[in-house]
């Protein structure tokens, strides 16, 4: 079963869309050593207002629960994560992570 890994986040007003940009793409560069099925990175679109300030996120969808775990664990995906949360606001507060099965 299909892992689907969102995270949501809320980047320090200061934080420049070049550095969210270098952000994403340090994440997306996992694909090229992780079991990866797609990724999608963007924006808050939503008309409802229902965010709580979490205006930007990402999804990663993983083959398995075994591929999501090591994710979780590869040493460029905690840096990619070190670099994440220094760009939000109050660090790892500003940070939301749920996975779901699809």
């Amino acid at each position: 079963m299909t892992i689907r890994h969102c995270v949501l986040v809320k980047f320090r007003a200061d934080v420049p869309p070049v550095e969210r940009e270098g952000i994403y793409a340090e994440l997306a560069a996992l694909r090229d050593h992780l079991a990866i099925e797609a990724m999608s990175f963007g924006h808050n679109v939503s008309p409802e207002g229902l965010h709580q300030g979490f205006l930007d996120g990402f999804t990663i969808d993983f083959p398995d629960a075994a591929a999501r775990d090591a994710y979780l664990v590869d040493d460029a995906h905690k840096q990619a994560g070190a670099r994440l949360v220094a760009a939000l606001e109050g660090g790892s507060q500003g940070l939301l992570v749920f996975d779901i099965e699809v």
